[in-house]
């Protein structure tokens, strides 16, 4: 059985021109031609052009291809283990890209697209990506995630610092309400945990009072959250959460699930 340089093109998905092209140069010679003079490819042609593809998706210029090919010592088993090794290569290197691009993709979940200097100056040690898996998984298909890291990622420094002083002047307010005895139901409590819902609105996406409360009872639940909100003001984080459900319950009209 032999086939014509169409057939093989089509075969091997590659162009008429190229296996011209390779038959110019001796990479690839057909075993039969018609008296016509037409090129006509057989199977052990055809093994040789599965190989010449093989070795040029891994980059091997022609040259080199033609002398793997051609050394006597060299069998198709021959052929088959070296391009296990060569598959298995860069499979290993394609893997270690990978997990660098997925590195990048998890220092941008959050757009917080600064420089290390930068990053710290603004943060200091506390690390926001930490909190992006957990909020992928939970709201990840949600219109206010998207809508969050639409904002995020156009936000240069100067954004993150402002949005990180607004947050300490309301820290700041709640730590002063709880020293002096205010109840985190109290009109004062309640109206900083609005400013809280707000300020979740105005810079990251539309916060009601229904995701508010979710996001109260995830300070407590998630020791992450509590931990970096208590680093504030030790208790601040259960402080807050009853503010804020205090705050829905006034807002929507419904009991407070605390009372």
């Amino acid at each position: 059985m032999s086939y014509s340089v169409g057939q093989v093109a089509g075969f091997a998905r590659v162009t008429v021109r190229l296996l011209h092209h390779y038959d110019e140069i001796g990479l690839l010679v057909p075993g039969e031609r018609t008296p016509a003079g037409h090129r006509r490819y057989g199977d052990a042609d055809l093994d040789r052009l599965q190989w010449i593809l093989f070795y040029r998706e891994l980059g091997f210029p022609l040259e080199e291809i033609t002398v793997l090919l051609d050394d006597p010592e060299a069998n198709p088993q021959e052929h088959l283990r070296r391009q296990h090794a060569l598959l298995t290569e860069r499979i290993e290197r394609l893997r270690a890209m990978a997990t660098s691009v997925e590195r990048a993709m998890e220092a941008r979940k959050m757009g917080i697209n600064l420089t290390p200097e930068e990053r710290f100056e603004v943060f200091g040690d506390f690390e926001p990506e930490q909190y992006a898996d957990e909020a992928e998984r939970r709201w990840g298909d949600t219109e206010a995630y998207r809508e969050s890291q639409r904002r995020s990622a156009t936000y240069r420094k100067e954004d993150w610092q402002r949005i990180k002083t607004e947050g300490d002047e309301l820290n700041n307010r709640l730590v002063a309400l709880m020293d002096a005895g205010a109840a985190p139901e109290s009109a004062e409590a309640m109206a900083a945990a609005e400013e809280h819902r707000l300020q979740i609105s105005r810079h990251f996406y539309e916060c009601g009072h229904e995701m508010h409360t979710h996001l109260a009872e995830m300070y407590v639940a998630d020791e992450r959250f509590t931990r970096n909100i208590d680093a504030v003001r030790p208790g601040l984080a259960r402080y807050l959460r009853a503010a804020i459900l205090a705050n829905a319950a006034r807002h929507t009209g419904r009991a407070n699930p605390q009372e």
